[in-house]
Order: structure tokens, then C-alpha cells, then sequence
């Protein structure tokens, strides 16, 4: 058994700086795999909409772009952070490129996937846009299919805010 937490990670910025997860301790964190050329890419407006919504009450949204599913994010840091910018006004952060499959994959994904399983309880991530919703207190309260829009969250976001 390990002791670790979420916020026992660090992870890369888009720019290559270290963050570690712990800055984020007593907000509700919304992690979602992101791609630029992706069928659920639209749902970059609803992230945001929802994180400009209620970051002021203690929540983010951390997005990883992901190149694993269909090549959908071929990019560069630079391409990444300029598309979410010039097309939907992203203001959370953009973490680098990870992989959040198979033996390369983010340690922080390798323990979200063991907190919240996926259908049947499978671990591994589908496709794209798959959402983990952590607590104020650094716990994985549940996982969505990239189906489940940023819209749908409201709710569940809203029981962990203040």
C-alpha cells in the first residue's frame, strides 16, 4: 500500500514548468485528457465556461493534452497553447503532452485510473476528454466518459464547492 495522494504529483506546464499538484490542495479539480482535432474538442468552451463559472468559489480545471487516441493532438507545446487560446479563450491551465495509456503513461493518470476505474473496471482511458473530479481534500470522487459534458458536472461541482 502507498501513501500516495494526488497531490503527491508534479507535473509539466505547457511552458515545462514544474507544478506540483499540491498548490491545488483545498480546491475541486477537474483533470480531463485534452486533443485539438478531436470530435469532443467543442467541449474546450464548456470547460472553460465552467471553470471561469466557479474558479473564484475554488475550483480548476487541469487540462492534459493527449496524443494518444487517433493522433488528434500532433502538436507542439506552442500550437497546443495557441489553439486553446485563439479558439476558445482557455484560461485553466494546459499541462505538456503525456500519455495517459500503457507503460509511458503519466504516473498521475496511472493513479487516477486506479482510484476511479472505468467501465467493468477497466483502468485503461477510452478516448479522449475522460474526466476525473477530485474533492477539496485531494480525493478522486469520480471518473466520466468523454461523452459526459462539462454542462453535466455542474451539479456534481457544485456539491464540493463551499
Amino acid at each position: 500500500m502507498t501513501n500516495e495522494t494526488f497531490y503527491s504529483f508534479e507535473c509539466k506546464d505547457i511552458k515545462g514548468t514544474n507544478v506540483p499538484m499540491e498548490q491545488f490542495r483545498g480546491k475541486a479539480v477537474l483533470i480531463v485528457n485534452v486533443a485539438s482535432k478531436c470530435g469532443f474538442t467543442p467541449q474546450y468552451k464548456g470547460l472553460e465556461e465552467i471553470y471561469s463559472k466557479y474558479k473564484e468559489k475554488g475550483f480548476v480545471v487541469l487540462g492534459f493534452p493527449c496524443n494518444q487516441f487517433g493522433g488528434q493532438e500532433p502538436g507542439g507545446p506552442e500550437d497546443i497553447q495557441s489553439f486553446c487560446s485563439l479558439t476558445y479563450g482557455v484560461d485553466f491551465p494546459i499541462f505538456e503532452k503525456i500519455e495517459v495509456n500503457g507503460a509511458n503513461a503519466h504516473p498521475l493518470y496511472q493513479y487516477l485510473k486506479k482510484q476511479a476505474t472505468g467501465i467493468l473496471g477497466t483502468e485503461a482511458i477510452k478516448w479522449n476528454f475522460t474526466k476525473f473530479l477530485i474533492d477539496r481534500e485531494g480525493k478522486v470522487v469520480d471518473r466520466y466518459a468523454p461523452s459526459t459534458t462539462p454542462a453535466d458536472l455542474t451539479s456534481e461541482i457544485e456539491k464540493l464547492l463551499p
